[in-house]
């Protein structure tokens, strides 16, 4: 895009030109030149929307954790309906099979300057990761109320452990996608002590 020409929406096309760098290429190739040559703008179309590269990816990284948050509203809802297991498979597999989630906790990883701005308001756990864990512990809190899990079930512990299997699961990103089945199986094995419903 030529210099000078507006983009329609600048902040979510240059949040798309990041997530692409960041899929392809890695939290290494992340610059504000690469992101702006991505998204086909001037590098100055950056720094008049967001005060430095970090605050862009700060917002990009906040950004994301509000489709998380969205993304835990439908989860919570589907409570009651097909089966824990199948759901935690769907949600996971959501979460984690774009690779946008693995690929944005390599980066706030990667970045010393970018964590330490979400500390400001995120003092604990690793963002994305951090809310995702709280969108599973939701979930099986209204699963376990309607009595598809164990009264006693321990949804703090559980939900850490299903994303962070879910995490190694979808990690690689040269090895693509793993098979819906293995998913399934990796939280069968996680929740198979709590479900109190039949196995389809």
């Amino acid at each position: 895009m030529p210099t000078g020409v507006a983009l329609r929406d600048a902040r979510e096309q240059l949040f798309a030109a990041a997530e692409r760098i960041l899929l392809r290429d890695g939290p290494n190739a992340l610059t504000s030149r690469a992101v702006t040559t991505e998204a086909g703008c001037a590098k100055g179309v950056l720094h008049r929307h967001f005060a430095d590269f970090d605050a862009f990816l700060a917002e990009l990284v906040l950004d994301r954790i509000a489709r998380v948050e969205a993304q835990g509203t439908a989860l919570c809802a589907s409570a009651g309906t097909g089966t824990v297991t199948g759901n935690l498979a769907d949600a996971l597999t959501e979460l984690f099979g774009s690779s946008v989630a693995v690929g944005i906790v390599a980066l706030i990883t990667f970045r010393d300057d970018l964590r330490a701005r979400l500390r400001r308001s995120r003092p604990a756990g690793v963002p994305v990761l951090t809310e995702a864990a709280a969108m599973i512990a939701a979930y099986l809190a209204a699963e376990r109320r309607l009595g598809r899990l164990a009264a006693d079930a321990d949804v703090d512990t559980l939900s850490p452990t299903l994303i962070g299997a879910g995490h190694l699961l979808f990690a690689d990103r040269k090895a693509g996608r793993p098979e819906p089945e293995a998913v399934r199986k990796v939280v069968a094995a996680v929740v198979a002590g709590v479900v109190r419903e039949p196995t389809p």
